[in-house]
């Protein structure tokens, strides 16, 4: 059993990086992720092999699929299904969940 309480804001801090992932769990294409994004970086344009939930810890960020976008804010989330191509525009410096399930 694994057991474990973390500070999700403390777990990823920017150095020089313009964006950093750290991955709390995985278990086949299954996994929770945190990631950190500087404001105005972008993480290029990819596709998730799973569906997956963003949930912003802290900052705003754009999702962007196809000729959508979508701001998420502190405190929301966002989710969509596998095999969407999307990628991710930082408004502020940000932390968020990346829940791929």
């Amino acid at each position: 059993m694994f057991y474990n309480v973390l500070k999700a804001k403390d777990i990823v801090s920017l150095g020089e990086e313009k964006f950093k992932r750290e991955i709390l769990m995985q278990n086949n294409e299954s996994s929770l992720n945190i990631i950190a994004i500087k404001k105005n970086e972008i993480i290029d344009t990819h596709t998730s092999t799973c569906d997956a939930a963003v949930y912003v810890l802290d900052g705003e960020i754009e999702m962007h699929f196809d000729a959508e976008k979508f701001k998420v804010d502190k405190g929301e989330i966002l989710m969509f299904k596998k095999d969407t191509e999307h990628k991710v525009a930082a408004l502020k410096d940000s932390k968020f969940l990346l829940i791929k399930i």
